[in-house]
């Protein structure tokens, strides 16, 4: 089979009715794969840590919602993290990583002037940004890393900010001067009331729509938060975007795993999203998914910490 018959039943396969959208597609996102260092490092609690890595025309491509691709070795597995923030000058990507697994404690345990094997990017589809009025922003524990970017888009675009961070404890909050640069009101939610006001996230964003009319909500954190979040807007009928990163696992729409269910259609979060109508996710088909692979999670990480 020649080339030109290979292209052609590759561009078929994929719906794509000309070379040029192909071309276009292609360049949109810019894929660039190069070996990187690191050269800033912040621990924000023993078990989350931000990562700054050389990534110049990632940083130069990238925008609010993208994400990339990171492998801590040559023998390391893919890792899916959204950008947190990028410094064009610098030429520098940021990441925010929690240690849930073996992949992402090999990741964060590098160092300043350490490389990542791979870094693949900017990839996903990126947010929607428009001057829509009020924007309530809202992150859970690491999701309010890849919130970040977000805020900042909104507020640029001239919308009125009022963003809430929530986590269990004072220890997790991570990002408060960040967010505060970019939203015109921060509200923190901690569950056991050591930091800002005790309670649930849900319970700050029924606050804030109880006194002023929201145009827009956007979610991100644990699969649990942004269910009942949505279910909170829903009872409002305000529109509600939800980030739906943490069940990546291939990034590039090959594995299947980030199958979801969006208004009873099949989704693939990595390469549809991971942005979705809130109100049209199936998280409960989702959390099922989530958990889809802890058994083998679970023995990876004994096997490493044997070995450490």
């Amino acid at each position: 089979m020649g080339f030109p018959l290979k292209l052609f039943l590759f561009v078929y396969e994929l719906k794509i009715t000309t070379f040029a959208q192909f071309k276009n597609n292609f360049n949109r996102r810019k894929i660039v794969k190069l070996m990187n260092k690191i050269i800033s490092k912040t621990n924000f609690s023993k078990n989350v840590v931000s990562i700054e890595i050389e990534a110049p025309r990632i940083a130069k491509a990238r925008k609010a919602g993208h994400f990339v691709i990171v492998r801590a070795d040559k023998n390391g597995e893919r890792i899916p993290l959204t950008i947190s923030s990028a410094n064009i000058e610098k030429g520098t990507v940021t990441l925010v990583i929690q240690k849930v697994g073996v992949s992402s404690r090999k990741l964060a345990s590098l160092e300043v002037g350490d490389t990542v094997s791979d870094i693949v990017g900017p990839l996903g589809q990126a947010t929607h940004v428009a001057n829509v009025g009020t924007v309530l922003a809202c992150g859970g524990g690491v999701g309010v890393a890849p919130l970040l970017p977000i805020v900042e888009a909104m507020k640029k675009a001239g919308n009125r900010v009022i963003t809430i961070i929530a986590a269990r404890t004072r220890e997790l909050i991570i990002l408060e001067e960040q967010m505060k640069a970019y939203s015109d009101e921060l509200l923190i939610m901690t569950d056991d009331g050591s930091f800002g006001t005790k309670g649930l996230i849900t319970e700050g964003m029924e606050a804030v729509i109880a006194r002023e009319k929201v145009n827009q909500v956007i979610v991100i954190g644990p699969a649990i938060m942004m269910k009942f979040a949505a279910l909170t807007t829903k009872k409002y009928d305000i529109p509600t975007i939800a980030s739906l990163n943490t069940i990546m696992v291939d990034g590039t729409g090959m594995c299947g795993a980030c199958r979801i269910t969006v208004g009873g259609k099949t989704q693939f979060v990595c390469v549809d999203g991971p942005e979705f109508d809130a109100h049209q996710v199936d998280f409960d088909e989702m959390m099922l998914r989530l958990s889809g692979y802890r058994e083998f999670e679970k023995q990876a990480e004994e096997e490493y910490f044997k070995g450490n």
